[in-house]
């Protein structure tokens, strides 16, 4: 009964572009459409029907750590048409499970809307890219998209750390080594430095959750390499303050030293409910010129924000001017913009100034300076 369900909720998911799966007991299973969480119109699941669910798509190890540690993450592949990144956990006594869908396709960095400037810094020879954003912003899906640019254009020897594996790579000019924690190896800050031991000029670090990946992570991009990496920070001046608070007081100085010449980049972003259905990502751009890297070394991080600001010239952008784009270019709804804003009174005045404007027929700035 459970391998028919399986393939018929995958089917389903796959065919309607929900983004995520729900199964837990006491309610049908729910697919996350669009941002938002719809329940099917099918039977109420109980505890029997979550274990059988479970137990259709899991590996043994994964039940095995299910059963001593409460839970465990996996992915896998259905047929040809998506993969899957799951996560199954005790709750209540009973097991639930999230799944949630990675497409096959791996769109271009502009089709995604990812600054220009990103796809320049991904093809230099060394430095420290970091995407950021809440847990189900689109992270893994910009990273792969990059990835997947560089290994269109340049041969290169791309090694990613991931846990569990998303996208599936394949050798167009580039060779492609995708490892996964706690499968080919036991940790994050293991693999990068058996990394450095393998020829690699591309590494991607999945998720930079401990001091140990942090350093081993920036190393790698001091030494010679393009190190990809994510943070579950909102903003970019919030990304660069997190790296420097993982660190122990005595160490700050220095880190702030290495950061300031290794990091290149931090695009931060975030999705919201496209008008007509489906999602947009909205960004924030940092790109850290020798004025930025100043700041970072001499620990007046709390200026980045007017840095980027002032570095349009650079790519560079707030993620509340992004916002402001997508509503300009109705793509999005107002509230929507609202509540993903930095400063949603300052965006709020600044709509409501247009709006009148627009009303006057006076014209209109489209780019998003929100110095106003």
């Amino acid at each position: 009964m459970a391998t028919v369900l399986i393939d018929k909720l995958l089917e389903a998911c796959v065919k309607q572009g929900a983004s995520d799966i729900h199964i837990t007991v006491g309610q049908p299973p729910v697919f996350r459409l669009h941002g938002r969480l719809r329940r099917l119109e099918t039977k109420v699941l109980e505890p029997e029907d979550t274990v059988a669910l479970m137990k259709s798509i899991s590996p043994e190890r994964c039940q095995r750590e299910l059963q001593e540690a409460g839970s465990s993450d996996f992915g896998f592949a259905y047929a040809d048409k998506a993969r899957f990144r799951v996560s199954i956990f005790k709750q209540r006594g009973n097991i639930s499970m999230v799944m949630r869908q990675i497409p096959n396709e791996m769109l271009p960095p502009e089709v995604l809307g990812v600054p220009e400037v990103f796809t320049q810094l991904c093809m230099r020879p060394r430095g420290l890219i970091l995407v950021t954003g809440p847990t189900g912003s689109g992270k893994s899906t910009t990273l792969a998209s990059l990835i997947n640019y560089i290994n269109e254009r340049d041969d290169r020897h791309i090694i990613t750390i991931e846990d569990p594996i998303e996208f599936f790579h394949y050798h167009k000019k580039s060779t492609i080594n995708q490892r996964e924690v706690h499968v080919d190896v036991p940790s994050f800050s293991e693999a990068i430095r058996r990394a450095l031991r393998q020829d690699p000029d591309v590494i991607l670090v999945g998720e930079m959750r401990d001091l140990e990946t942090i350093e081993a992570a920036i190393s790698a991009a001091e030494t010679g390499h393009i190190v990809f990496g994510t943070l579950h920070t909102n903003s970019c001046q919030g990304t660069v303050n997190r790296i420097i608070d993982a660190f122990p007081g005595n160490l700050q100085d220095q880190i702030r030293t290495q950061l300031s010449t290794s990091l290149i980049g931090v695009l931060a972003q975030t999705l919201l409910p496209r008008i007509g259905g489906g999602r947009v990502a909205a960004f924030e751009s940092l790109v850290v010129t020798s004025a930025v890297a100043n700041l970072i070394r001499e620990n007046k991080t709390f200026r980045i924000n007017s840095a980027i600001q002032t570095g349009g010239k650079y790519g560079m952008f707030l993620l509340d001017e992004c916002l402001y784009r997508l509503w300009m270019e109705e793509k999005v709804e107002l509230d929507d913009i609202l509540a993903k804003a930095h400063d949603p009174d300052a965006l709020a005045k600044k709509i409501a100034t247009v709006r009148r404007q627009m009303q006057l027929g006076m014209e209109i700035d489209p780019s998003g300076g929100m110095a106003t």
